[in-house]
């Protein structure tokens, strides 16, 4: 082991990181640990990995230790990242969902992993484009991550040059973002269409309530599949039964649960076994013709009162909109599972959350 980092130093901080975070660092990644820790090391004037394990070792570190794990997180976000899950959450899942639903009941979306917010923040865009298809329906989004820091930075909502020169079209930043001395600053409402809070997938996700919507993308991978399997089943017990997972691309649920199955139509998306199975192809919507996607803007129509900061009068937007007469199965079944299931009330979220 280089560096001076014995095997039990080493293998405490790894066993920190798993059991936090699902992290897996092996005996080849020393350089990692180094090289993101190094900061840490600076500031407590710490000599090396040697001496910051041993200072973990003492009950009185768990805020040391916290910062450990952030430290070792990926924060890397994108807004629309690989467009297409985004493009089918818009075209096909969520036309679908609000199909199936009672009037009045709202649907909720999590973006779990949510770092810095763009993923959450492009969900909400959306659905500003698409109030002539939801009207009054109420839509509740929630961003997690187990690192306090970029959830800060997700609240500001205060993004540089080059973060919203990463997927976001222009269109989008001339509407919904203002120019600032340290960069662009999304608008309070769409800021306050999200709730962000700190939630670790390790723990238990119950108190999170249920979702019909739920983009998990891109964070399995840092997983071994024991975890890649709790984490994904814990996740599938949250989802309404007609509800859809997204993962990222080089994710999948093959091998490691048979609670969720993928979805023809969309890699990367998958359904609860349950909702995959009473899919009925006689069951259909057609698409919102691409006027009723772009649509005027409901004023309180997205939880809590999302509108345009220009007012309730929307320009078209240029996400891509349906086309043709293209239509989405529905579940046959899925209003009459939504009202039987009990567990889909959404309990208060705690004041304080898991690390």
């Amino acid at each position: 082991m280089s560096g001076g980092l014995s095997g039990p130093a080493f293998g405490l901080l790894a066993d920190l990181l798993k059991s936090r975070s699902g992290l897996v660092i092996g005996p080849d990644k020393l350089y990692l640990l180094e090289t993101r820790l190094g900061p840490i090391l600076r500031r407590e004037g710490m000599r090396d990995l040697a001496a910051l394990a041993a200072r973990l070792g003492s009950p009185a570190a768990e805020k040391l230790a916290q910062e450990v794990v952030e430290a070792m997180t990926t924060n890397e976000s994108l807004f629309f990242r690989d467009t297409k899950p985004f493009q089918h959450f818009r075209t096909q899942v969520l036309p679908r969902l609000h199909e199936a639903r009672p009037a009045g009941a709202p649907l909720r979306v999590w973006s779990a992993a949510a770092s810095t917010g763009q993923e959450a923040y492009s969900l909400a865009m959306i659905l500003t484009d698409c109030q002539a298809l939801l009207g009054q329906r109420k839509v509740e989004i929630l961003g997690t991550d187990i690192a306090r820091e970029p959830l800060a930075r997700a609240r500001e909502g205060l993004y540089s040059q080059f973060e919203v020169q990463r997927g976001l079209p222009v269109q989008m930043l001339m509407k919904h973002f203002c120019k600032e001395a340290d960069g662009w600053r999304l608008s309070a409402a769409l800021r306050a269409a999200v709730e962000f809070r700190e939630w670790n997938l390790l723990a238990d996700l119950r108190p999170l309530g249920m979702f019909d919507v739920v983009f998990c993308r891109n964070v399995l991978l840092y997983f071994d599949q024991p975890t890649k399997t709790r984490v994904l089943e814990a996740i599938a017990r949250q989802m309404a039964p007609d509800g859809v997972l997204y993962l990222g691309g080089a994710e999948t649920v093959l091998g490691l649960t048979d609670r969720l199955r993928p979805l023809a139509e969309q890699q990367g998306a998958y359904a609860t076994s349950a909702g995959a199975q009473s899919r009925s192809p006689n069951h259909e919507i057609e698409a919102p013709s691409p006027a009723a996607a772009a649509g005027v803007i409901s004023p309180g129509a997205l939880s809590p009162g999302l509108k345009s900061r220009h007012g309730s009068q929307q320009e078209a937007s240029t996400w891509p909109a349906p086309t043709g007469s293209r239509s989405f199965p529905v579940m046959a079944s899925a209003r009459r599972q939504y009202r039987s299931h009990s567990r889909y009330s959404t309990p208060p979220l705690p004041g304080s959350t898991s690390g």
